[in-house]
């Protein structure tokens, strides 16, 4: 497969993920948008097995059609966490917080400053 020319943006991607600060930013924002993508994908695969179609399945959580058929099929979703957690339970299943193997770091606030 040939090489595709790096585009203005490329370059300019390439040049800002040479500052510390940009590229934890990336990497933080890209792991989010990645793990909501994991999540739809599987949602997706559970309904394909349970056997509901992408109508049947708005139905269930009394969304439209479209909003179901929209989130399976873009490339990047971004749904809300209640959709996401409607979708699961009309599909049996529940969403649950797993803590991370290294979780990030989040600076403390004093209670003054809360």
């Amino acid at each position: 497969m040939p090489r595709r020319t790096k585009t203005g943006f490329d370059k300019f991607f390439d040049a800002q993920m040479k500052a510390p600060s940009f590229a934890k930013s990336y990497g933080e924002a890209r792991a989010e948008v990645d793990a909501i993508d994991k999540m739809v994908r599987a949602l997706d695969a559970a309904r394909e097995k349970s056997g509901l179609s992408k109508a049947d399945l708005a139905a269930a959580i009394k969304a439209r059609p479209e909003v179901v058929r929209r989130l399976f099929t873009t490339k990047e979703p971004n749904p809300t966490l209640s959709t996401l957690i409607r979708l699961a339970a009309a599909l049996g299943y529940r969403v649950e917080l797993v803590r991370q193997s290294r979780p990030r770091r989040i600076a403390r606030r004093s209670h003054a400053a809360a």
